[in-house]
């Protein structure tokens, strides 16, 4: 009897909850630029001039004056803003891998260039 009002309940709640299959976000570009074919090394190493708090899970949050490894350089494409893709690390600098996602380029300022991004790969 128990099991016949499980499957009651959970018929009920998938007629009335739909399934979510993911939320659609549009490209913020089309190519980018990186050093290598792969965007793994760094190209740079830049400084927060603002603090920037992330619209979505794509975007990261950064804080004035924290250091970020950019690892790509969107291009930029017609009505859409400049965005660079890195990762910064925690308050205490861990050794491990810090967060990695998108942020204005115009909040930061580069402190130092490792290797020139001249490889245009698309984004996926």
């Amino acid at each position: 009897m128990t099991r016949v009002w499980l499957v009651v309940l959970l018929l009920c709640l998938r007629s009335t909850c739909p399934l979510v299959t993911g939320i659609f976000m549009e490209k913020l570009a089309s190519q980018k630029l990186c050093a290598d074919d792969d965007c793994v090394y760094t190209i740079s190493l830049a400084r927060a001039e603002e603090d920037y708090n992330a619209s979505d899970c794509r975007f990261i949050n950064i804080k004035k004056g924290q250091l970020i490894y950019v690892y790509s350089k969107l291009v930029k494409e017609k009505d859409s803003g400049e965005f660079w893709a890195g990762s910064v690390y925690g308050e205490q600098y861990e050794d491990h891998m810090g967060t990695v996602g998108y942020f204005p380029s115009s909040l930061v300022s580069e402190q130092h260039v490792y290797q020139e991004a001249n490889k245009t790969v698309p984004t996926t």
